[in-house]
């Protein structure tokens, strides 16, 4: 593999594993030498070992095998998350695990970019709430996809505790008033699928909001999914507690 670097894109291994999480720089060129670290550049390239700290490579499209461990270089970690019930969207969880327990320690060590350190959650979900959760490193993701200002809209699949019919729709849609603001707040689409099930589409992120617009609109969340973060859906082939990442695609249906 070169060592050489014509576009100024190229990195050292060692700093290629530190920006990707591996620990510190003098850990990963202990790893290096250590011949724990296999390269591979591109979707059909074998993976090799490599035990020159300084080999050069670009790192947009490499693959790793670190202690035995596959990994794809990403410049920025963006990835999506399959939400389990029973799990705190905290680093410092009070009475749940952690949402960060299941990623591997690479997505939890990446070092600081910006003010991030490591990836974070795009919002919160209850520690009940199952679904689609979005974690990255970049700051200004972060901002695009939570802040109020950019409406993007959240689909919940909500399990009522009392049968309902159209007119719970039509009161979520119509406005209710929460207890900390005495502005209604509406849903930007409900449909009834069933007298027990409601989909109903939000833009805002208010503390505990589905929960607090049903029990205004007159009925009760016994459970809740996210199913969709704009046009970005939750795959039906990823299973709870599973993640991966985000790809080009997944983050023009996310409009960023």
């Amino acid at each position: 593999m070169a060592k050489t670097d014509p576009e100024r894109r190229s990195q050292p291994l060692q700093d290629i594993l530190f920006d990707q999480g591996f620990g510190t720089r003098r850990i990963c060129a202990g790893l290096i030498q250590q011949g724990h670290v296999l390269v591979a550049a591109g979707e059909a390239g074998a993976l090799v070992p490599c035990t020159d700290v300084n080999a050069v490579f670009d790192p947009r499209g490499l693959r790793l095998r670190v202690q035995g461990m596959d990994w794809e270089c990403q410049v920025r970690a963006c990835l999506m998350l399959h939400k389990p019930a029973g799990i705190e969207c905290s680093q410092k969880p009070s009475a749940w695990p952690s949402v960060y327990t299941l990623l591997p320690a690479p997505l939890r060590q990446r070092p600081n970019k910006g003010a991030v350190q490591g990836v974070q959650a795009v919002g919160r979900l209850d520690q009940d709430t199952t679904g689609l959760l979005l974690l990255t490193d970049d700051g200004q993701l972060i901002h695009r996809l939570a802040s109020p200002k950019h409406d993007v809209p959240k689909v919940y699949e909500v399990t009522l505790k009392h049968p309902a019919d159209a007119g719970i729709c039509a009161r979520l849609l119509a406005g209710v008033v929460l207890d900390d603001d005495p502005r209604p707040v509406r849903a930007a689409a409900c449909e009834l699928d069933d007298p027990l099930h409601l989909r109903l589409t939000l833009t805002g992120g208010k503390y505990h909001q589905v929960k607090r617009m049903v029990a205004a609109a007159g009925n009760r969340v016994e459970a809740l999914h996210r199913s969709q973060i704009g046009g970005l859906r939750l795959p039906a082939d990823l299973a709870v507690g599973q993640w991966r990442w985000l790809r080009a695609e997944d983050l023009a249906l996310l409009g960023v």
